[in-house]
């Protein structure tokens, strides 16, 4: 290609091309033509970006949860609007402010806390304590190592250290409860009267008012576009299971993957632990290490717990007297893992420097590394084999359906007989769904899409949840049609007749309202209207004996000034109206508060009031970090 370049660049067009090229790259400089690099980052929080690929993971993640709680109500085509898209990145935003601050302001997460976090993980424990090996056993099968895990926890400890400190620090006075349980608890006297439903004026509805009402409320009156399907269905919990594996295939596996079934050595360790600063001084060094070694020389056997106890800076253990219980490699930093795996069974360690500060060590007990037998597996490798061999089918069936299916677009018969499938059918249903699988948000979008209602082709692979798919088309499309007004007729007559009810109640309800307001006694006017009376006092925002209508409304009036009631008239939402009158209001009963209750209400408070302060501080800290987002890559 040069060559040929070289060969036709003659004469005085070449000479300009060449001058203008020389003199780009005397301009711009030759790293420009050699050296290019293209932002990939969807943002970028100060100096720290967050990837595409971080984005991503976090998008499904968030959508593999909504998935698994919401079931068959998820909406997976929320995660394709902008709206929630930015709403994510938000979120991760916010993380980056946090770290960035924590760094700036010497907030760190301790090896402690990590620990404890891991060990409180339910799916990591056995008979309710922290396993090893299950731990290393659950993280391998997610393709992580105890290092990738640690690293995740810390991160997500380190974003939550800020929000935590302000929460803890945020102060509730036993004034702002008290104001917070006298609205909540408040209690109004009411006096009301249902009023009995009124005729219309005019009980007669002509042909002609409900031709006009019909016409004007059309839409009211349609039936509404539907469709049936044709579909196939794969269940994994149908599909015929295969052999089971054999003992000598067993016994292969086991053999393979001998090193999963070895308990690694463990050892039960209790610390005490002398806290040392980030950044510490060299005084604060000298001080931290004096101290821990001043409790290293007292400290023996018999009395390591109650020095722990006394002593120790670390709040997650030393109740239970520094016990950490049983550790193995890989779980703990690198100075600590060293220092423990150089005990003696019964030794007690000189203070080790750790990223947290100075660790003294007691070793409690030691448990050798050693292998399952194939008896003691055997039945875990049936499981995991048999239910590998069910995954492996299912998704070859659902592949091939998925394949033949698109090879097929206008109709399902060569799937199933391939297959050996039934081809099955829905009755009709709307956009709002119908029974079996038509209830599906999944199934319900595929049916009315364009490329299954309107083009007539076969859906793709629609996932109804873990091992169950279907693909559907449309067997009958019925148009959005509006009901003949001879079958709506009595509906309509029953609507028109209904709302002059309502109108008549109105009236009557607005003109005794204006007799109460002008001072007329409140047991004559409902009286008047042949409604009887009722009292209640000391009413709460929620009591269940009280219409919700009237209590609604009761809690929405002004207080009663100068021992004059307030009045208003109330929408029953039955047809019927009713007339209030709240007489009086008075704080909550606080003797009725107990102390449990009261503590409980302060730390919800203080939550509340810490979840507004970090949101103030996030909009402080994203107003002096350039923030830089790339909508383009979401």
């Amino acid at each position: 290609m040069l060559q040929a370049m070289r060969n036709k660049m003659h004469g005085w067009p070449s000479i300009i091309v060449l001058g203008v090229a020389v003199f780009a790259m005397t301009f711009f400089g030759v790293e420009g033509y050699i050296m290019s690099r293209a932002d990939t980052y969807v943002a970028k929080v100060g100096k720290q970006e967050i990837s595409q690929q971080d984005f991503q993971d976090r998008m499904n993640q968030l959508r593999q949860q909504l998935s698994e709680e919401q079931g068959d109500n998820f909406d997976a085509d929320a995660f394709e609007k902008a709206a929630t898209k930015q709403k994510v990145l938000d979120g991760m935003i916010d993380q980056q402010l946090l770290l960035k601050a924590n760094e700036d302001w010497g907030i760190r997460v301790p090896d402690e806390a990590v620990r404890d976090y891991i060990a409180a993980i339910p799916a990591f424990q056995l008979n309710g304590h922290f396993d090893a090996t299950t731990y290393q056993n659950l993280l391998a099968q997610q393709r992580k190592t105890p290092e990738m895990f640690q690293r995740d926890v810390r991160s997500t400890l380190a974003t939550q250290a800020l929000p935590n400190a302000i929460d803890a620090g945020t102060i509730i006075t036993d004034a702002e409860v008290d104001q917070f349980l006298n609205l909540r608890m408040q209690r109004r006297d009411l006096t009301y009267a249902v009023l009995p439903q009124q005729a219309p004026a005019d009980a007669a509805v002509t042909d002609a008012q409900i031709e006009a009402y019909y016409k004007a409320h059309i839409a009211d009156y349609t039936n509404p576009e539907s469709v049936s399907l044709q579909y196939i269905e794969v269940n994994a919990a149908d599909l015929k299971p295969a052999a089971a594996p054999s003992d000598a295939d067993l016994l292969k596996r086991y053999e393979s993957e001998k090193q999963r079934f070895v308990q690694p050595e463990q050892r039960e360790v209790s610390h005490i632990l002398v806290n040392l600063p980030a950044n510490a001084t060299p005084a604060q060094q000298k001080a931290a290490l004096a101290k821990a070694d001043k409790i290293a020389a007292a400290a023996t056997p018999a009395n390591f717990a109650q020095l722990a106890t006394q002593d120790s800076d670390d709040l997650g253990s030393k109740r239970q007297g520094g016990d950490l219980g049983w550790l193995q490699k890989g779980v703990t930093n690198a100075a600590f893992e060293n220092a423990l795996f150089a005990l003696k069974q019964g030794e007690i360690s000189k203070p080790v420097l750790t990223p947290d500060g100075y660790d003294i060590l007691w070793l409690r007990g030691v448990r050798n590394g050693e292998a399952k037998s194939f008896a003691e597996v055997r039945n875990q490798l049936i499981a995991e084999a048999t239910t590998g061999d069910k995954d492996r089918q299912y998704n070859e069936v659902a592949g091939k359906l998925s394949d033949l299916s698109y090879q097929n677009p206008s109709s399902l018969e060569p799937a199933a007989q391939a297959l050996g499938l039934p081809v099955k059918t829905t009755e009709l249903f709307s956009r709002h769904g119908g029974q079996g699988i038509a209830a599906n948000p999944k199934v319900i979008k595929a049916a009315f899409g364009n490329d299954v209602l309107s083009q007539g082709n076969n859906s793709n692979l629609i996932e109804l949840g873990s091992d169950n798919a279907v693909v559907v088309r449309v067997a009958k499309h019925v148009a959005a049609a509006p009901k003949p007004l001879a079958e709506v007729r009595d509906a309509i007559t029953k609507t028109m007749l209904n709302q002059r009810i309502e109108k008549a109640g109105k009236q009557l309800a607005d003109s005794l309202l204006a007799r109460v307001q002008k001072g007329e006694a409140f047991a004559t006017v409902a009286a008047s209207a042949k409604a009887p009376v009722h009292e209640q006092a000391e009413v709460l925002r929620i009591q269940p004996d009280v219409p919700a209508a009237l209590r609604d409304e009761a809690f929405l009036l002004p207080h009663p000034a100068d021992g004059k009631p307030q009045y208003a008239a109330v929408d029953m939402h039955d047809g019927s109206f009713a007339l209030l009158a709240v007489t009086k209001v008075q704080g909550a009963d606080l003797a009725k508060v107990t102390s449990n209750e009261r503590e409980q209400l302060r730390q919800q408070m203080a939550q509340a009031y810490g979840a507004v302060a970090t949101q103030e501080l996030l909009k402080s800290l994203r107003a002096t970090t350039e923030v830089k987002i790339a909508k383009d890559r979401l």
